[in-house]
């Protein structure tokens, strides 16, 4: 986005600047970044991930084969597939020389997924290699996928076919899977960015979908919001009251069972670092303390307004938020509207509702609700930074490092800490 631009936060902006009006700066060497992308079944269930990693300042691998499968190895075992991807299928692109010399022999074969870029040669001794792999247990995917002769080999011992659904036109995708019935392959559409491509994709018959069509489902015209989510908004307005009145807060939320239920799981969880338990909602304010009590409180109502969305929209809302708020300390940002202003970044994918609907009813500062509308401020920094790494932008990331004189690396220790805890926060909602 242009810095004049002003874009619902539904259409998920990841770009601040334009990358041609900016020069990449050179990061400091040995600053690594890791991007995750989902692949999600068709209940919207995550089903793996694809790990995208970066070295230095260079936004792709140098041409170098060897150092490019060295790197991706190195990387890899560096991070830990089990902690990257939740201990769910990892699926990693592969040179040549990564697959023919052994080297992924390093990673777990049970929970690593090979992609064979469809621009490698099919030579007999990639074929043989990857049939050693196969029995190896070993799963290979065949990505970017367009049946080019050659590839039957390969066809028969995959299982994943990946095609590019934006690169590829309906007729070509029917042909193609026309060619492939009776293989028993799961088919991955990538790219897939709009509700309308992903109901097109699984009519064609993909099982699985990467992209992030999930934040940007159709929005329901003249929808007004729920009687009961405006009961949690009111709710997030008395959270940000400078000084909160418990009694009349305590009995707000004890209105709502669920509500109550996930609340209390949280504060006698170890996210809140308490010694005791507690059996209800007034208890729990006091032991806790109020900075504490707002954040709990804030995640499980996100978790309230997610329902029946795909999990991994509220995975991102968790890292987003916890992610703003502990990067706001280079930022000289207020940690608590930081860790809001990730956390409602995808309320309007959760409720189906534009920004623009949802801030006039959100007890934010003006400059924290245009943010969230889109608007390039001081205040929209981090979320920038956190919606082009999760796409792998790294161009933006460096743009918004650069333009706020912020440290890659103290950013991406914050992403990763903000992954873990929104892993364990998943298993507590």
């Amino acid at each position: 986005m242009a810095a004049h631009a002003q874009t619902p936060v539904n259409e998920t902006p990841v770009t601040a600047t334009p990358v041609s009006a900016v020069q990449e700066p050179d990061l400091a060497i040995g600053v690594r970044y890791v991007a995750r992308q989902p692949i999600l079944d068709l209940h919207g269930k995550v089903h793996g991930y694809e790990l995208l990693f970066r070295d230095g300042s260079r936004a792709a691998f140098p041409g170098d084969g060897d150092l490019a499968a060295h790197t991706m190895i190195d990387n890899t075992v560096l991070f830990g597939l089990g902690r990257l991807s939740g201990n769910l299928p990892v699926f990693l692109n592969c040179t040549e020389e990564a697959l023919t010399g052994r080297l992924v022999d390093v990673l777990p074969a049970g929970m690593t997924v090979l992609q064979i870029p469809e621009i490698l040669d099919p030579s007999q001794e990639l074929i043989g290699a990857c049939r050693r792999l196969k029995a190896c247990g070993f799963r290979l995917a065949l990505d970017n996928f367009t049946g080019k002769p050659g590839m039957e080999p390969l066809v028969e011992i995959a299982d994943y076919i990946k095609v590019d659904f934006a690169a590829s036109d309906e007729q070509n995708r029917r042909e193609l899977l026309r060619r492939l019935k009776g293989a028993t392959i799961a088919l991955v559409a990538e790219n897939v960015e709009a509700q309308e491509q992903y109901l097109q994709a699984r009519d064609e018959g993909f099982t699985l979908m990467q992209g992030y069509y999930f934040c940007r489902p159709a929005l329901m015209k003249n929808h007004k919001v729920p009687a009961n989510r405006l009961q949690h908004v009111e709710i997030l307005r008395m959270l940000q009251d400078e000084t909160m009145d418990l009694h009349k807060l305590a009995e707000m939320v004890k209105r709502d069972p669920s509500l109550t239920y996930r609340l209390l799981r949280l504060v006698n969880s170890p996210m809140s670092a308490m010694r005791q338990e507690v059996q209800s909602v007034q208890a729990a304010l006091i032991a806790v303390g109020e900075e504490t009590f707002r954040r709990l409180a804030t995640l499980a109502i996100t978790s309230e307004m997610n329902e029946g969305q795909p999990m991994e929209l509220l995975r991102m809302a968790f890292v987003r938020g916890r992610f703003c708020e502990l990067a706001s300390v280079f930022c000289d940002l207020h940690r608590t509207e930081q860790y809001l202003l990730g956390l409602l970044s995808l309320l309007p994918a959760m409720l189906r509702v534009s920004m623009y609907n949802l801030t006039p009813l959100l007890p934010l500062r003006d400059e924290i609700r245009r943010a969230l509308e889109g608007e390039i401020l001081p205040e929209r920094t981090l979320l920038c930074w956190v919606e082009a790494h999760e796409r792998a932008d790294w161009a933006t990331c460096d743009i918004v490092t650069e333009k706020r004189c912020l440290n890659a690396e103290d950013l991406q220790m914050c992403y990763e800490e903000a992954s873990q805890w929104a892993e364990a926060a998943l298993h507590l909602v």
